[in-house]
């Protein structure tokens, strides 16, 4: 399960903090709540009750490729099998997952929201990351030709090491890779700078590429998973009512994988769909305890807050010198 981002650091190691969908849900969890001068909040997740019902173990307008992690007829086949439905546990989460996918794909055209993101890279766990996000999802005419193409904007606010740094993406522009700007010192001053999204420098610090931010690709990576958890065996499976990210009212799902083996790769996940908006907000996966006695550890958790559906965005929400202008004029506004 599943959502980016990326850290621009010096003049040639700049790199665009990117967050993807894969976590799941919790509950019972809460951050304090802080403020700091941008009004930015400490991630709130909670689940208000008991759960109710526990479910038993067992180039421009060229022709789309389909994306390697698009979903397609087959990804949903499980979740629309009623068979399967009295066979796996997971199967009416995969039915939530893949109407999810039909909403995202039929109604949500493009979104703003606040990203937060936190992994553990090479056994460490990087502190919260906070990022203003715009999301312009793909669209193709009747014959697969790219009308809209899918496009992401960054702006970080916290830590204060990443504060001001800047990331666009916009798909099959700029020759596929992702323009980096950072906010301060002597590397700001280089501008824009062309990255490979997949590429050393722009994944140092992060997961995902840039190239799979997005709830979109969240409910993707969701249904992926959850078929591959049906083919390979039992899990548990908890769903939770009521639950609580960020105030806002979502229903829980808990997978847990009681053995490590391949080819599961967590322990518990956790994940929140928000009942108004019917889209995931939240995600969060756990590695096994290493004893008995040990708490699972935190490997990625990634939330969207204060999303803001079909906001219009249009071409110059990604170019990079309107957003440059614009930027300049909200600093000399603040001085």
């Amino acid at each position: 399960m599943l959502f980016y981002f990326t850290r621009l650091t010096s003049r040639i190691n700049i790199a665009v903090s990117t967050i993807v969908i894969a976590g799941g849900l919790i509950p019972c969890f809460s951050h304090a709540q802080q403020r700091d001068r941008q009004g930015l909040k400490e991630p709130v997740f909670k689940v208000a009750k008991t759960p109710d019902n526990k479910v038993a173990k067992t180039p421009d307008n060229k022709v789309a490729k389909t994306p390697d992690n698009a979903a397609n007829s087959n990804d949903v086949i499980a979740a629309n099998n009623q068979d399967n439905l009295k066979q796996h546990p997971l199967i009416p989460a995969m039915q939530i997952a893949a109407k999810g996918l039909r909403h995202i794909r039929e109604n949500v055209k493009d979104y703003t929201a606040t990203l937060v993101k936190r992994e553990r890279i090479n056994g460490e766990l990087l502190p919260h990351e906070y990022a203003f996000v715009k999301v312009r999802n793909r669209r193709t005419d009747d014959q697969g030709n790219i009308v809209t193409p899918f496009s992401v904007y960054m702006y970080f606010h916290k830590p204060a090491k990443v504060k001001g740094n800047q990331a666009i993406y916009v798909e099959n522009h700029n020759n596929n890779m992702l323009l980096g700007k950072a906010g301060k010192g002597m590397e700001s001053v280089f501008g824009w700078i062309k990255l490979r999204p997949d590429g050393m420098i722009a994944m140092r610090g992060n997961r995902y590429p840039i190239t799979e931010l997005g709830i979109e690709n969240l409910a993707v990576k969701l249904i992926k998973k959850g078929n591959r958890d049906i083919h390979e065996g039992d899990c548990e499976v908890t769903f939770y009512n009521q639950a609580k990210v960020a105030g806002r009212v979502c229903t829980g799902i808990e997978v847990k994988h009681p053995e490590k083996r391949p080819p599961f790769d967590f322990y518990l996940a956790r994940v929140f769909i928000d009942d108004e908006l019917n889209i995931p907000v939240r995600y969060a996966a756990w590695s096994w305890p290493n004893t008995p006695n040990e708490s699972p550890q935190l490997i990625e958790e990634y939330t969207y807050t204060n999303v803001k559906i079909n906001q219009d965005l249009t071409d110059a929400d990604f170019d990079p010198e309107r957003i440059a202008r614009k930027r300049s004029l909200l600093n000399e506004k603040s001085d």
